[in-house]
């Protein structure tokens, strides 16, 4: 489905995306889909397979794991990556708590984007180290 400038202009407020050149951001444009989606919708389900990477572009869901809210995402937000990355089970839950709209990459989409958009594949492995700080610290507390 053909992207406008509308389009190209939400993906270049993303944080995860700002950096990349329009030509940059009309592959990931081609190469995802824009969902939107209703408020308790289900995104991501802990101990399940991973297929998808998903980017919040407006609206917020709750990140839950065992049970136990951990976490509240909002726009700019990405998520799913690990679960592509390693293949292992999703390793949290996602609902969301208000409409939304999204970016969602498939696996191979994903895959194809880190091989040709480096500045992606720099800011993705950016945001994998702040998490992971983050829970370095929280552990030692």
């Amino acid at each position: 489905m053909p992207r406008g400038d509308v389009f190209l202009d939400q993906l270049r407020n993303v944080p995860l995306f700002s950096a990349l050149s329009r030509k940059e951001l009309g592959l990931v444009a081609r190469r995802s889909e824009d969902v939107t989606v209703a408020p308790g919708k289900v995104l991501v389900s802990e101990g399940a397979p991973g297929s998808e990477f998903f980017v919040i572009v407006d609206g917020t869901a709750k990140v839950t794991r065992q049970g136990r809210k951990v976490a509240t995402l909002g726009p700019g937000a990405a998520f799913g990556e690990l679960a592509l990355l390693d293949r292992a089970p999703r390793n949290a839950s996602v609902v969301a708590e208000t409409p939304m709209e999204l970016v969602v990459l498939g696996q191979r989409e994903f895959a194809g984007i880190l091989d040709e958009v480096p500045g992606f594949a720099r800011k993705l492995l950016a945001g994998l180290a702040h998490r992971l700080r983050e829970a370095d610290a929280k552990s030692v507390q």
